[in-house]
């Protein structure tokens, strides 16, 4: 390779993800210390210098709103939680699926569903970990069992028109949203049935390996969860049971608000959190004792998504990310031109879980559109292939949810991707075979 190759946009692009992956994904680094110093050393290298900090603003920016409706949701949610507004609700779930495996894999996967419809994987996040993660802490079940379910349930779900990335993809050819999701409807309550199957499959396994157990036995690595209630007595001093309906009026209509839009997340979260934390803990000390008992957990889940933004900010900035996508069709050859559905399907696996759905579906789908038009293509089957890989994409480290989930299972994000990557990418075959069988992707033009 000659020098001006290692310089040129696309290859330094992938240099520097596939650098910020291993650094991560070895543990060599941290991902907040990651995606700061790996993007800056790759712009710098690209001769950005001096605009590095108007690109890492930018992108920061962009997730300003996001980062702070999280710190606040978390902090809500931490103080329903320790008001107890959730204890009646984890005695259902428990009345229901019991202490067996199978059952609570499967309320897992059924919790997720139901909450997802509201399109957001952040909310979704919160409150199916809040639901389940002090079943699976009483059984003993790995919490990693969780965190797939969740992501590959919560991902499906976000093929509803409603949901960002089929509204991305269909924005991005130019597609009528009802033309993109309708016929893809069949594949994906076909991934969500592998979904459920899978949740079968890890209730047995862990049947087995509990029964094996001795009385009592935990797993080694079970996690303390940031938003976990204190010891008994410090937790039932914080309950505010006489609140119970208050703050389930509260809670319901901060998620009817967030699913009918009345206001931006971010208002809607820091409203609700005001009138959470005054009327359950009125007395000023013990507010600032509730903040500053969940305040590591928002710190990290909020430094995460600024990182997260300076990095997309250098990686767009640069031009690397339209480089990129550039690069990944000039290989294609002309005679497999017209397999570009399923090729597309494909390709947004890897894609998906290095790019943002917006440097994805804004930068390389109307591309990937374009030239499959050239073959007889339909724009609306390249934007439901390109929807193929969320189940991926949920594993991406650019992604807020990601961090926030782990943060509330307590596992490490490395960990999760490790033990959830082969599934998300089994579910996603699952859904392109169910979409080439009904059509939604044309395994060929014409």
């Amino acid at each position: 390779m000659t020098p001006s190759i290692f310089l040129n946009p696309a290859f330094l692009g992938l240099a520097m993800v596939m650098t910020f992956m291993t650094l991560i994904m070895t543990k060599r680094m941290s991902a907040i210390a990651a995606l700061l110093l790996v993007p800056i050393l790759f712009g710098l290298i690209a001769g950005a210098g001096a605009g590095l900090g108007p690109m890492m603003i930018k992108g920061v920016l962009q997730v300003a709103p996001t980062a702070l409706m999280l710190a606040f949701a978390v902090l809500y949610f931490a103080i329903m939680m320790d008001a107890g507004l959730f204890d009646p609700l984890v005695r259902k779930v428990l009345a229901t699926v019991g202490e067996d495996p199978v059952r609570i894999a499967l309320g897992t996967a059924v919790l997720a569903t139901v909450v997802s419809l509201d399109g957001d994987g952040t909310t979704t996040a919160l409150i199916v970990i809040t639901a389940m993660l002090p079943v699976y802490r009483k059984v003993g079940m790995n919490p990693l069992i969780l965190a797939t379910l969740l992501g590959s349930t919560n991902s499906l779900m976000n093929f509803v028109p409603w949901g960002g990335p089929s509204a991305r993809a269909a924005s991005a050819v130019h597609a009528d949203l009802a033309q993109v999701f309708l016929p893809l409807l069949p594949a994906m309550i076909a991934g969500l049935a592998g979904v459920y199957g899978l949740a079968w499959l890890f209730g047995r396994s862990e049947r087995r390996r509990l029964a094996g157990a001795a009385p009592g036995a935990t797993i080694a690595d079970q996690p303390v969860v940031a938003l976990a209630p204190p010891a008994d007595t410090e937790a039932a001093a914080l309950r505010r049971p006489r609140l119970f309906w208050l703050n389930l009026v509260l809670t319901v209509g901060l998620l009817l608000g967030m699913i009918l839009s009345l206001a931006p997340l971010p208002v809607l979260m820091m409203g609700a959190f005001a009138v959470a934390v005054t009327i359950n803990y009125p007395n000023l000390r013990e507010q600032k004792a509730r903040i500053a008992a969940h305040a590591d957990n928002v710190v990290n889940v909020v430094v995460l998504i600024f990182s997260a933004g300076a990095f997309t900010g250098i990686l767009n900035g640069t031009g690397m990310a339209d480089a990129m996508a550039t690069a990944a069709l000039s290989v294609i050859p002309p005679n497999i031109g017209p397999f570009l559905a399923p090729i597309t399907a494909l390709a947004s696996m890897p894609l998906t879980f290095v790019m943002s759905n917006d440097a994805y579906y804004f930068g390389v789908v109307p591309v990937i559109a374009q030239t499959a038009a050239h073959y007889g293509i339909a724009p609306e089957a390249i934007a439901r292939a390109s929807l193929i890989g969320q189940p991926v994409h949920a594993l991406s480290p650019l992604l807020a949810p990601i961090y926030l989930a782990c943060g509330l299972l307590g596992v490490d994000v490395a960990d999760a991707q490790r033990f959830a990557l082969k599934w998300a990418v089994l579910i996603c075959l699952l859904v392109l075979g169910a979409a080439l069988l009904t059509g939604a992707v044309p395994l060929v033009a014409g």
